[in-house]
């Protein structure tokens, strides 16, 4: 993985860019495949400059082993706007339990991350039937601005993480006046925000060889423990009629 022009990574620098060990993070028994990691944008702008970076981001990740999917926003409907069985819903859900990790990239819109990026959360629900489809999972976040660096954007979406259960990673992004960032061709030019944005994906992957493969003994509450025990009680001692 040394070779700059395999993964089109042309603001890397390659003395520098290191693999990720994964066997210095997983344990014993921990999967071996390539992380899954989804990743959703929030705009579908021509030129988006959320969903460029959410290239970068990929292009970085696919260079540290990771398989990597990208949801396609544009024809989700508002949520409760459809019923689960919406070919896009049930994509977006598909992809989010195949997931093991996620990158969250919004614009900041009026102080704010976009309705596009809330919408594509808020199709993900908590529970599923038996499964928990963010539970666990790792999580990065990153944002671009027109103007001065914010951080509003990153923040909304580390609480939303939080409600999910997901494992927000320490390290963010945050790329402002993103229109001088990017070159005509739609690439991230080499800065100290592109370095953080190698930053985040390189973390974000470490957390991932950490967390996966542990995420059901990571999220084991005592508090479901002891109700899942009394649900059973109640259904055992049910009296038949």
């Amino acid at each position: 993985m040394t070779d700059p022009t395999a993964f089109n990574l042309p603001s890397a620098d390659f003395d520098q860019l290191r693999p990720i060990d994964g066997e210095a993070l997983a344990g014993p028994g921990a999967p071996t495949h390539p992380p899954r990691i989804l990743v959703l944008y929030g705009s579908i702008r021509e030129r988006s400059y959320s969903r460029l970076l959410s290239e970068e981001a990929g292009r970085l990740l696919r260079w540290f082993g990771c398989e990597v999917r990208t949801f396609d926003p544009r024809g989700l409907p508002l949520p409760d706007g459809a019923e689960p069985d919406h070919p896009k819903v049930k994509e977006l859900r598909d992809l989010a339990d195949w997931s093991e990790g996620m990158v969250w990239v919004s614009p900041e819109r009026h102080g704010a991350m976009t309705g596009i990026m809330k919408a594509q959360i808020d199709w993900i629900p908590l529970a599923l039937g038996a499964k928990r489809p963010t539970q666990g999972k790792t999580l990065a976040v990153m944002e671009v601005s027109g103007g001065s660096q914010s951080f509003n954007a990153v923040n909304q979406m580390r609480i939303l993480g939080r409600w999910m259960r997901m494992v927000t990673i320490p390290n963010q992004s945050s790329v402002p006046k993103a229109f001088l960032e990017f070159d005509e061709a739609g690439r991230m030019k080499p800065s100290a925000l592109y370095s953080r944005v190698v930053d985040v994906c390189e973390e974000l992957v470490k957390f991932t060889h950490l967390v996966r493969g542990r995420s059901d003994y990571l999220t084991d509450r005592y508090s479901e423990r002891v109700e899942s025990a009394e649900q059973l009680s109640t259904r055992v001692n049910q009296r038949t009629l």
